[in-house]
């Protein structure tokens, strides 16, 4: 019989078993200074002992080595985080071991943003001031402050051109070790170089304002209103702890941090004030080497050779004429990781920075091929490509015809397409079927960053009958139209979700027709649709049209069920927010609404209380997203947003002079072409990455309340789903209480 054996002892001939598969561990170099470091740490690693056996391959530089890794030969190096994304996204590394610098914060550091005490700039506000950078490319002053403004939408770059995104939002910079001959002088312009003026913005100690004190001292010389440097820059140069002339008398009282949610804070709080967290960085492998062994290899190689008294340290490249070879000088210890990917090592700050700046020049397509499902939405399409050329918008626009919004997103998840415009339901049915993420939105309102509306549950403020939404049932409805979201599709799919209205045979309008005694639902006078769903009605001045989808019943629309409701038609209306202001307090000379008062009305929130018409933020059915332009997971949302961005410059006012009007349809004979015409503004996502964050738990409730999963085909995807979830689940159970 198969004996337990003592935890240690398994632990060791797990460890032993492991370390005998792999026979050898073979180091990748990214240069000729680690080649011979990395040979001397194997010599030195085999004279004492050290098992498996250290060998050195020569790779050249860190993406040479990551592809070298996952074709199997060579096992190990130790990259950076940017490289640790590439890694791990394009050849699936993992990260096993990580470097230590300093016991107060351990395997990482922190990117912050400063600016002076008495300064009014916030990060949103940044645009058009003076940036300091420790140097191109590097981590906590350009790779990390560039993407965390990517990510955000406030800095965008059309073709992925960072450095001329940059030029273009800061009023003047110094980035040491740009090459001026191929961006902007203005990135260069703040540089200081050395006491003759010469070296100027150079990556080198001659230029003045290069490094973490030559950024933080670009600041504090008045050249910069904002440096980008690390947790430890202001406190390291401040209060008499710098010997340096020009610091001697900085307090770092007289400075501050920039956080990403718009506040500032005092520089000894960059814990919970900064643009991101850096992860230290890190030793990758394959996803199938036992991480377990390359840390017991170079934990056996810490303990020898991190420490006087040895001619080889791990955690020096003195000898070798340069700096953080191998491993960074600075690095006091190596630490095994637990959680062993790349996304949970980075951290989600860190992460979308990076994902932001993978928006490559190198890597884009000539064009963008937008998918479009109509003859006059293809006009206008093409119409649209012509003029994003003429003003040399890159990726040029290449137009692809569907049948469908379905077949669109087909053609996109094939990769045979690359974005198309689509609203709430159809959005759902991109992400849940095939896998596409949003990567602009519209906004219909310039002072709403919403870019959405709020359905809402109106009734007459009545103290004597101050009923709730669980008491709807029997009571007389006022709707904007069949089919239509904030009237229709949100508040019945929502009922039937939470099981108030119950459905037979999957007979959505027979069922509402039953739970109120009475209600107005403009264009449900169709043949077997129950009379009472259009019992309310009024139809037109003579009585006609009743019931239609136009202006001529009066009960038609966000107005006319308010209408509806407030001449005591209805007992609740279903529209949008806003619907009560714009008709009463005087905003709606018509004879119904002149006297009619907001205070008079209130909403039904969902919990069962009722509140004031202003609460909608916090009491409504769900927020109604605003359309979105949907792409494959693989597009750079970046590219996308950076060419539409730059475009409506030129085309999104509707009073431009470059002839062509993004958010106008009118003169291809239509409506809402490839945009909705409403749109004042295509707006980044920001941290809406997803189908579900965009459309919003309320309303994703909505649209599984009305697709009732015995009722239609997108009721049996969403079906599917579950059993594909269930079902495993279930059957680990069921294994499990075999054992």
């Amino acid at each position: 019989m198969f004996m337990m054996k003592e935890p240690r002892s398994i632990f060791y001939l797990l460890f032993f078993h492991a370390a005998f598969s792999l026979e050898h561990i073979r180091w990748c170099t990214v240069s000729q200074q680690e080649v011979s470091k990395c040979k001397d740490m194997s010599e030195a690693f085999r004279g004492a002992g050290v098992l498996p056996p250290l060998e050195c391959r020569e790779g050249g530089s860190a993406a040479k080595c990551a592809q070298m890794i996952k074709d199997g030969l060579a096992d190990a190096v130790t990259l950076d985080g940017r490289w640790i994304y590439q890694a791990g996204k394009e050849f699936g590394l993992k990260p096993v071991v990580a470097e230590v610098y300093d016991q107060e914060i351990g395997t990482s550091y922190y990117a912050v943003a400063v600016v002076r005490k008495n300064s009014s700039i916030t990060i949103n506000n940044l645009k058009g001031v003076r940036s300091c950078h420790t140097g191109i490319n590097r981590t906590a002053g350009w790779d990390v402050p560039v993407g965390f403004l990517m990510d955000s939408g406030r800095l965008t770059a059309m073709g992925c051109d960072l450095p001329e995104a940059v030029s273009e939002y800061f009023n003047g910079s110094c980035v040491p070790g740009v090459n001026v001959t191929l961006y902007a002088e203005s990135l260069c312009q703040l540089c200081k170089g050395d006491s003759a003026g010469q070296h100027k913005c150079e990556a080198s100690s001659q230029e003045q304002y290069y490094d973490y004190t030559g950024a933080f001292r670009c600041l504090a010389e008045g050249a910069g209103d904002v440096a980008f440097v690390k947790h430890s820059t202001v406190p390291e140069n401040t209060d008499g702890r710098s010997l340096s002339s020009w610091a001697q008398r900085l307090r770092s009282q007289d400075f501050q941090l920039l956080c990403r949610n718009g506040s500032t804070a005092d520089v000894m709080e960059w814990r919970t004030c900064h643009l991101a967290r850096i992860p230290a960085r890190a030793v990758v492998v394959r996803p199938d080497t036992d991480g377990t062994v390359v840390f017991q290899l170079l934990n056996q190689g810490q303990q020898r050779f991190n420490g006087v008294g040895t001619q080889f340290q791990m955690f020096d490249s003195a000898a070798y004429g340069a700096q953080n070879l191998l491993f960074r000088d600075s690095t006091t210890e190596l630490v095994a990781i637990t959680g062993q990917n790349y996304q949970e090592w980075l951290g989600n700050e860190y992460l979308h920075a990076v994902q932001a700046l993978s928006c490559n020049p190198y890597t884009l397509p000539g064009s963008l091929k937008w998918c479009v499902v109509s003859t006059e939405e293809i006009w206008k399409c093409g119409e649209m490509a012509v003029a994003f050329k003429q003003k040399d918008l890159k990726p040029l626009i290449q137009c692809i015809s569907a049948k469908t919004k379905e077949e669109c997103m087909e053609l996109i998840q094939k990769k045979e397409s690359d974005a198309v415009v689509l609203g709430g339901g159809d959005i759902y049915i991109a992400g849940t079927t095939y896998g596409l993420v949003p990567a602009a939105g519209e906004s219909y309102s310039a002072d709403d960053s919403s870019s959405a509306y709020y359905a809402v549950v109106l009734v007459k403020r009545n103290l004597s009958n101050a009923f709730t939404i669980s008491d709807l049932e029997g009571k007389k409805s006022c709707h904007t139209g069949l089919g239509r979201n904030a009237g229709w599709n949100i508040p019945i799919g929502i009922l039937i979700k939470r099981g108030i209205i119950k459905t037979r045979d999957c007979n959505i309008p027979q069922a509402v027709s039953e739970f109120f005694s009475a209600s107005c639902v403009p264009s449900a006078n169709q043949d077997d649709y129950p009379p009472n769903l259009c019992q309310l009605c009024i139809g037109d001045d003579s009585g006609k049209n009743k019931c239609s989808a136009s202006s001529q019943e009066r009960y038609y629309s966000y107005s006319g069920a308010f209408r509806c409701l407030a001449q005591d038609s209805g007992d609740v209306a279903f529209v949008k927010h806003s619907t009560v202001f714009e008709n009463t307090d005087g905003n709606n000379p018509e004879s119904w609404a002149k006297n009619l008062k907001s205070s008079d009305f209130q909403l039904l929130c969902p919990n069962g209380a009722r509140a004031e018409v202003t609460q909608f933020a916090k009491c409504h059915l769900a927020q109604v997203p605003a359309q979105a332009i949907m792409v494959h997971p693989d597009t750079s949302i970046f590219a996308l947003y950076g060419l539409l961005a730059k475009a409506q410059v030129y085309f999104g006012n509707s009073n431009n002079r470059n002839g062509f009007k993004m958010f106008d349809s009118s003169a291809f004979q239509g409506k809402d072409l490839i945009f909705k015409d409403s749109t004042v503004e295509i707006v980044p996502v920001k941290e809406r990455r997803t189908y579900v964050e965009w459309l919003g738990s309320e309303y994703i409730e909505s649209l599984e309340g009305m697709q009732a999963p015995q009722c239609t085909g997108a009721g049996n995807r969403i079906r599917q789903r579950l059993l594909m979830t269930v079902v495993p689940l279930l059957l680990l159970c069921l294994i499990q209480s075999l054992d």
